[in-house]
């Protein structure tokens, strides 16, 4: 009995974890009000294809996908087409990334590849 109780115990714990962990998807309105709308950490990664910063940080990011220890979603904007959503939040770059909980900014970063302050941006939502 004791060690089914550890081996669900264990597998509770795996499950929390993964519902923590980063997700990474496409940009959407309604997932970014959802989310916010739920108080959740969620960050928003102005991404441009042609970008080499872009794809830098991406790289560090997809590192990151799955990891507990990077709680929330990371949703992926496409910079070119997303033009009036880069006015409203007064995004002036590509390789922007804007993280919040809930509806509150808590960081900004713009042209950063280093794991270390993306991982410090993504972190403050928590």
């Amino acid at each position: 009995m004791t060690l089914c109780k550890s081996l669900l115990a264990i597998s509770l714990l795996a499950s929390v974890n993964l519902a923590a962990a980063l997700e990474i998807k496409p940009y959407s309105a309604l997932e970014l009000a959802d989310l916010q709308g739920a108080g959740k950490p969620v960050a928003l990664h102005f991404h441009a294809d042609w970008c080499p910063t872009c794809r830098a940080q991406e790289k560090v990011f997809n590192g990151w996908k799955g990891d507990p220890a990077v709680p929330g979603t990371l949703l992926v904007v496409n910079y070119d087409n997303e033009r009036e959503l880069r006015k409203s939040m007064g995004v002036r770059s590509q390789s922007t990334l804007i993280v919040f909980k809930g509806k509150a900014e808590t960081a900004r970063l713009a042209g950063d590849t280093d794991p270390k302050a993306l991982a410090n941006a993504l972190g403050s939502a928590r």
